[in-house]
């Protein structure tokens, strides 16, 4: 498989350079050349499959002629050794459940993924060649990123990771999953918000005397090893859902909480594989850039604000590129006609705080269900909105005592907090505290 940059102007670039250098020259974001349909054989069958399995059909169509395949199956089956379960919140409504990883959020799978992908370029290259330098990830966080890249590339020999996340703007929880592992992570703290982290982020791979002194990469979801492996997610739902209902045809809606639209991006990708899914809600808080231009047809970033969903405050979401480019036919189609394309098959929710805290309690009150602010969205998005004779699934993003205060204080509970967790929470932070100047960055990163 070929990868062709969304602006354009880059050199085709072959999986391993995609995802080594996880940005295109051009600034653009890598995509394939070619989207591939699943056999229906698969689809008649994949209700009766293990995850796994499931996961590594995906996959092989995705990077099967660049990974060799036992070594792809390995990759496959030791990032998913956990299971991500459907349950039914009430008639018609059901949540998928991304926070049984290491972190407890549905981040793991893209970025263990990522992790043994990138380890098995990165050991090629060590027996072809002498070069031993060490691979740098940069990743920005609003929260549940930082905790799943760092965990699943901790102790990976060969490769470094930074981690840039807002000073202040993430949970003490998610805080303490990035900040006390040591070793090969390094956090970094940064004197400003979200779309500051992901700014300096991007300028490290556009400056060219900073790649001549380091081998950088990312892996936020603008890197394809990140966000392509989250539609595994999106074709085991839909397995077990039709394993659930064996007699009906479900017409699934899925909704997706989304903030820099990398998981909603990879539920697109699986829709183009043939993935059985009527239509798609994008549900944002009060970020809602994305929600705007389905109404106007107009993309119009801004500075994020901040919210209790503080993993979606983003105000210039990455993956909009790919989904713009996905509908457009790279540039074939004119603007309204790839607005029109998007709107016909996703539409989006917008969500204040106290309407998220309003939903919080109301399903709590209703259902017994413990929402996390994020799901929270996803959820209220599927009430405004299902229709009669749909089926509608939410992401449930991240374990809610990742936000324990929030929820605490929101349902009047004590939430019990995983083990998991609980033993991050025991480490001693150590951060490096940075400005949102990129020169202050660029001067940190050339003394490594």
């Amino acid at each position: 498989m070929k990868y062709y940059s969304t602006n354009g102007k880059a050199p085709i670039a072959d999986l391993k350079k995609a995802v080594v250098k996880g940005l295109a020259e051009d600034k653009g974001l890598y995509m394939p050349e070619e989207i591939y349909k699943l056999p229906q054989q698969f689809y008649d069958d994949f209700q009766n499959m293990k995850f796994q399995d499931i996961a590594y059909n995906v996959a092989n169509n995705f990077f099967g002629d660049d990974v060799d395949g036992d070594a792809l199956q390995d990759i496959v089956y030791d990032t998913l050794s956990f299971d991500c379960p459907i349950v039914k919140v009430e008639e018609n409504i059901y949540a998928l459940e991304l926070f049984h990883g290491p972190t407890l959020a549905f981040k793991d799978v893209g970025a263990r993924f990522m992790a043994r992908l990138l380890r098995y370029f990165t050991s090629q290259a060590s027996t072809t060649s002498q070069s031993s330098d060490i691979v740098n990830v940069l990743v920005a966080t609003s929260g549940d990123t930082g905790s799943a890249v760092a965990n699943g590339f901790l102790g990976v020999e060969g490769i470094h990771v930074y981690v840039l996340y807002p000073k202040g703007k993430v949970s003490p929880i998610q805080e303490c999953q990035f900040t006390t592992l040591g070793q090969n992570i390094t956090a970094i703290e940064v004197d400003g918000v979200f779309d500051d982290c992901q700014a300096l982020v991007k300028s490290a791979f556009m400056d060219e005397e900073l790649n001549q002194h380091m081998k950088l990469t990312s892996a936020n979801s603008i890197n394809v090893a990140r966000f392509l492996p989250q539609a595994f997610y999106y074709f085991n739902a839909v397995a077990r859902i039709k394993a659930l209902l064996p007699a009906a045809d479900p017409q699934i809606v899925m909704c997706v909480p989304s903030g820099n639209f990398g998981n909603i991006c990879s539920a697109l990708f699986g829709h183009e594989m043939g993935l059985p899914v009527k239509r798609f809600i994008a549900a944002n808080n009060a970020n809602d850039i994305f929600y705007k231009y389905l109404q106007t047809g107009k993309y119009e970033p801004r500075p994020s604000v901040q919210t209790l969903a503080n993993a979606m405050d983003v105000g210039d979401p990455s993956n909009f590129a790919r989904i713009l480019n996905l509908y457009s036919k790279n540039g074939k189609r004119t603007a309204q006609e790839t607005h029109q394309a998007i709107t016909s098959l996703i539409s989006g929710a917008t969500y204040s705080d106290e309407q998220i805290k309003q939903t919080m309690r109301q399903c709590y009150k209703q259902t017994g269900y413990i929402l996390d602010p994020h799901g929270a969205c996803g959820y209220q998005a599927l009430k405004d909105s299902l229709k009669p004779g749909e089926t509608g699934i939410f992401c449930e993003t991240a374990h809610p005592a990742k936000f324990k205060e929030k929820v605490d204080d929101i349902l009047s509970i004590d939430i019990e907090i995983p083990d998991r967790l609980r033993a991050f929470m025991e480490g001693e932070k150590k951060s490096v505290e940075m400005s949102k100047d990129f020169a202050d960055f660029k001067a940190f990163l050339m003394k490594q």
